[in-house]
């Protein structure tokens, strides 16, 4: 699904990140943790195509992304890769079903197709009566998952959450961890998820650390790789 190999990158004379290797499967759920600072959010942005490597080279779906011109890249990220981030991003003058349609906009799907698909996304995702609501009339719970509809929309071959929890509370957190999963399940989506939650990144598949700018250690849930392998 996506191959990392030998990434660098530094900002000015601080070097973040220095020489990673990172292969993520299709249907995998893998988080990333590590001290602030260590380069998580980097790394993710790096794979996700919203920022580009000093050094090394990205695969997503057999494709070389770091070839690909900006205009293609940009075609690429909107069809292929969804993101979840920390601060829901939703554009406050739209509804939920507008804020989750705009991708598909983008990607010039039917109106018709659009709006169809973004009601059975936020009916999946328990917001059926909250089609017409703006953000601000939304707890901070069914913003984000609005948000997680609107990463879904395209049907992305893999969904780049950075600290998609950040700003929840304790409920709402976990609401929003045991959906991913439920997603995992439905959809056979795959998720990179960069987060400082413990619970959430011992859920999943394997969990990568990042210490001096490289992986330090990777340790896999056996439980939760047998259920991947159980929707494979």
């Amino acid at each position: 699904m996506i191959k990392a190999v030998n990434i660098h990158k530094s900002f000015g004379n601080l070097e973040v990140l220095k020489g990673i290797d990172v292969e993520i499967e299709k249907g995998e759920i893998v988080s990333i943790v590590g001290a602030s600072g260590a380069g998580k959010s980097t790394l993710l942005h790096i794979m996700g195509t919203l920022d580009k490597a000093d050094k090394g080279e990205v695969v997503v779906q057999d494709v070389k992304v770091n070839s690909l011109s900006e205009k293609q890249l940009s075609l690429f990220r909107n069809r292929h890769i969804g993101f979840v981030f920390q601060f829901h991003h939703l554009l406050p003058e739209f509804t939920a079903l507008e804020n989750v349609c705009i991708p598909a906009f983008i990607a010039k799907t039917p109106r018709s197709e659009a709006v169809a698909k973004a009601k059975e996304l936020l009916g999946f995702l328990n917001l059926s009566d909250r089609l017409d609501h703006k953000p601000s009339e939304l707890s901070g719970g069914e913003q984000q998952r609005v948000a997680v509809a609107r990463a879904l929309i395209n049907e992305p071959d893999v969904i780049l959450a950075d600290e998609p929890s950040g700003n929840l509370d304790s409920v709402s957190s976990v609401e929003l961890h045991n959906l991913f999963f439920s997603l995992r399940d439905t959809f056979r989506q795959t998720f990179v998820i960069v987060t400082h939650n413990r619970e959430l990144a011992d859920m999943a598949d394997r969990k990568l650390t990042i210490k001096d700018g490289i992986i330090h250690k990777q340790d896999a849930n056996k439980q939760s790789s047998s259920v991947k392998k159980a929707i494979s």
